[in-house]
């Protein structure tokens, strides 16, 4: 019973460090609500360092489910609140504020 609590504490910390690794990304704001070339590039940017290890380099899954179309399903705003809240195995605030905003905008624009 301990052997395989300890498996899967040990799994789950692995999964966590997997997510949320990586550096700190620096975004800056051009105003709220901005679009610019540049937040899209850091949204791919961030979603590489800090989502591309469950969702998949070139977002067609893994750990996390495929994002290839996920632009076509839910909107920019749909997905910076799962994001925040996170959803199932992802824990909530992996990315917080412009980077999160930054991420959302570049996946809402895969159709």
């Amino acid at each position: 019973m301990k052997g395989k609590l300890a498996a899967l504490l040990v799994g789950t910390a692995i999964m966590l460090a997997a997510c949320g690794g990586g550096e700190e990304s620096s975004t800056s704001k051009s105003g709220e609500g901005a679009t610019t070339d540049t937040a899209v590039a850091n949204g791919e940017k961030i979603f590489t360092q800090k989502c591309s290890s469950c969702h998949g380099q070139n977002l067609e899954g893994g750990v996390g489910p495929e994002l290839t179309t996920v632009g076509s399903r839910l909107s920019q705003a749909d997905i910076e609140t799962l994001i925040k809240d996170g959803k199932g195995a992802m824990p909530p605030g992996l990315i917080e504020g412009a980077d999160a905003t930054a991420v959302a905008e570049w996946l809402a624009a895969k159709k």
